[in-house]
């Protein structure tokens, strides 16, 4: 196969976690309902149905980064029930089984490790840029098995930063830590608005991975580099447009 010369050379790739490195939504939708189940379970005599849907209220209004949703679920909702059972038991109840569900189901798309292993070898330089929490992106990353393929000092957190997307700024960040100009590094991930438009307002290639995505370029008129639905996807694109001798994986 021939590979085609890129100029200039395109030298690393940074990547969004959630619903591009694994399914966000999914997990989060499993996690919360086996979370309020077991919280039934232990007492709360409320129907899931009811619980579930004071849970979203709760999520939107005070964002899913926010750290007690289940003792604010609680005061919310006041059932009877807590006058017989510790309010604490019940909290401690939902708390273990969203854990329990990391444990079980926390997993990278099947394609990540097998691409992220082969740009290794193909001596690209990987990192993530994500929005969020310090400890609960970096949990992510350690639970998702993904440490060992990223340069270590390209891991760039919203929160640690103190700059949240979609500012450009974080990104400038990135390639000025990286010392890379912005034609050399590519970014991933699955918002238009918060993935796409700002790295590329600074002149990164961009990637839009569409398979966990919630909305579409057509619909916000934000245009990535390239529209991929997985990682083989993107493989294809970077030797036939990149000249990276990537391996088959």
């Amino acid at each position: 196969m021939e590979y085609a010369p890129a100029v200039p050379q395109l030298k690393a790739i940074l990547f969004d976690i959630d619903d591009t490195l694994f399914s966000t939504t999914e997990f989060a939708r499993k996690a919360r309902s086996n979370a309020v189940h077991a919280m039934v379970k232990a007492g709360l005599d409320l129907p899931e149905e009811v619980v579930m849907k004071e849970l979203e209220e709760v999520l939107a209004e005070f964002s899913s980064n926010y750290e007690h949703h289940f003792d604010k679920l609680l005061m919310r909702l006041r059932p009877p029930s807590l006058s017989r059972v510790n309010p604490a038991l019940i909290v401690a109840a939902g708390v273990v089984a969203y854990h329990d569900t990391k444990f079980r189901e926390l997993f990278p798309f099947d394609d990540v490790i097998p691409f992220f292993a082969a740009l290794r070898r193909a001596n690209m330089r990987l990192g993530v840029l994500t929005h969020g929490w310090t400890v609960k992106q970096a949990e992510k990353l350690v639970r998702l098995g993904l440490v060992p393929y990223l340069e270590p000092t390209a891991v760039f957190i919203s929160d640690q930063i103190g700059i949240s997307k979609p500012n450009p700024k974080l990104w400038s960040v990135a390639l000025a830590d990286m010392r890379l100009i912005p034609a050399e590094v590519m970014y991933v991930g699955d918002s238009p608005e918060h993935d796409i438009a700002p790295p590329r307002s600074l002149g990164m290639a961009t990637v839009w991975s569409a398979r966990a995505a919630r909305r579409t370029p057509q619909t916000t008129g934000i245009e990535p580099d390239h529209s991929v639905q997985d990682f083989r996807e993107l493989g294809e694109i970077l030797r036939s447009r990149y000249g990276i001798r990537l391996e088959s994986f």
